[in-house]
């Protein structure tokens, strides 16, 4: 039930980012300000996970519900309110020095296709959320300890929507060319909105956020302990973004600069599925494998390791499918409009055809690592995400010239799928070599062949329709949304004919909400 709360809200969530992203497209295109802004925002998103969000929820969590397990509620409580004002006081340093070296470092690109001194002063404007979402981090992983995940699931909606209309109101009022800086700055009011939001939450379980500290609390060394490789593991799987959106200038288009905004926005079309997907299934999850490493309980683990991955794999690999089909009738849907041209149209969806590869085993390869880091051993993924980078270095380095933007995207993928297997390889052998994989594996080629041909209707349902009702607005709105309709209709129909377990949870869960 958590998992289609979450799912749900981070669907509506993943569509407010799109009609975020929509609005951008229309005010600055692939310009070079935009393609200031993709460098400049990966730069806090990279500091945020390496050392707020995704990794102090990763170390936090683990420790905190040992502690509720053993019901020690207040050490627990304690415990969070100690790593809260450290997050506070660390963080602040590391924005205030990022605040006064990044308007010197980035004109240093200038160079690559982009300006680099708006660039600079984007990433001034925006370092601060990486405060702002390091304290999200501690107090959304509070929450998700005690399986509330509706308000956290809920805040990246406001987030959006907070984003959205400060950019219609403030585009304009930074003068001619200068909009940009209105989206850098309306990130930053998102974000500490949505953190205010979290900690309004906190009153769900009764938890007030005091300020007694306590340094000498052993738990505060265990939690940053568990925090350095995941802090190194996400970084270098976090480099991938960045990768691409710096070779991205090096690539060679009619018009310069404009592939590391084609790539960023391709990258926000594919993680729609992901985000509703696989992050839904591996945050709920999350806290389940943590309680049950806590009990050490190895058969419960490997039943929800392996149902987490068919889950996962039931919902990605159609997705993939459906991206592939539809990456350019849907790449002109969201974004072809305003400063969003032909060539920008050709880029992005280039990229989106190629990112859908890698949706399924980028999926996976969360619910393996948050399983890693549920088990308290983040050095595993940590080292492999070495070779994550390595792979996705060497690939797009290979082909990024004759290839163009597709061998860059192409690298990621790569890396995705070794990832994917060495992970999968590591944790079978940590499971004595059972982790349900031939099962697995059977139900992995039936969803295959089934996406494969719900990609194909999808794909004949477009030509159809958009035969019929042209390219105006209207006729894509009908046309897309008429084959993605009629490929998942046929997806569900073969599915029920099937039997895979997964489909039928997934049924009776939909039912029960419907009250069927």
């Amino acid at each position: 039930m958590n998992t289609a709360i979450f799912a749900l809200a981070t669907a509506v969530s993943r569509v407010a980012g799109l009609l975020r992203e929509s609005v951008a497209s229309n005010y600055f295109g692939t310009s070079k300000a935009m393609s200031a802004f993709s460098i400049a925002s990966q730069i806090p998103n990279l500091m945020s996970n390496l050392f707020a969000q995704s990794a102090l929820s990763a170390a936090f969590v683990p420790v905190f519900t040992d502690l509720l397990q053993q019901g020690r509620r207040r050490e627990a409580f304690r415990l969070a309110t100690t790593l809260f004002w450290t997050v506070m006081l660390v963080l602040g340093a590391i924005t205030a020095v990022g605040v006064l070296l990044s308007g010197l470092i980035l004109p240093l690109f200038t160079s690559r296709g982009f300006d680099g001194g708006v660039a600079g002063t984007l990433t001034q404007i925006m370092f601060p959320v990486v405060l702002a979402l390091g304290l999200t981090g501690v107090l959304t992983g509070i929450l998700q300890s005690y399986d509330e995940f509706s308000i956290p699931a809920l805040a990246p909606v406001v987030w959006n929507l907070v984003i959205l209309v400060l950019l219609i109101v403030l585009h304009t009022d930074f003068g001619s060319g200068n909009g940009v800086y209105a989206y850098a700055l309306a990130w930053l009011i998102a974000s500490v909105v949505q953190m205010l939001l979290i900690a309004s939450a906190l009153r769900r379980i009764d938890y007030r956020l005091g300020f007694q500290v306590d340094w000498h609390d052993p738990r505060i060394r265990q939690v940053f302990t568990l925090m350095l490789p995941v802090t190194i593991g996400l970084g270098i799987v976090n480099m991938d973004a960045l990768i691409n959106s710096s070779m991205g200038a090096l690539v060679k288009t009619p018009a310069p600069g404009a592939a590391p905004s084609a790539i960023r926005y391709a990258f926000l079309l594919y993680m729609l599925p992901q985000g509703v997907f696989s992050v839904a299934v591996s945050t709920v999850l999350f806290p389940t494998l943590s309680r049950q490493a806590s009990r050490r309980a190895p058969r419960e683990m490997r039943s929800s390791i392996a149902n987490g991955m068919r889950q996962i794999m039931l919902l990605l690999i159609p997705s993939a499918a459906g991206m592939m089909a539809l990456a350019r009738p849907i790449t002109r849907l969201v974004f072809m409009h305003g400063k969003f041209n032909a060539l920008s149209l050709d880029l992005t969806a280039q990229a989106l055809f190629w990112f859908s590869w890698s949706l399924p085993f980028a999926g996976l390869n969360l619910l393996l690592t948050r399983t890693f880091f549920a088990l308290q051993r983040p050095w595993l993924p940590t080292r492999l995400a070495f070779i994550n980078m390595t792979v996705d270095i060497i690939v797009s380095v290979s082909l990024y010239k004759p290839l163009g933007i597709a061998g860059l995207v192409i690298g990621t993928a790569s890396a995705n799928s070794v990832m994917f297997f060495l992970q999968f390889r590591r944790m079978r052998i940590g499971f004595n070599g059972h982790l349900e994989e031939h099962q697995t594996l059977m139900i992995a080629v039936r969803i295959t062949v089934a996406a494969v041909l719900t990609g194909t209707v999808a794909r004949l349902v477009w030509d159809l329709l958009n035969y019929i009702f042209g390219l105006s607005l209207i006729g894509q709105v009908i046309a897309v949304g008429g084959s993605i309709c009629a490929g998942g209709a046929f997806y569900v129909w073969a599915m029920s004919r099937m039997r895979i377990p997964e489909w039928k949870q997934i049924e009776s869960m939909i039912r029960g909400r419907l009250g069927i």
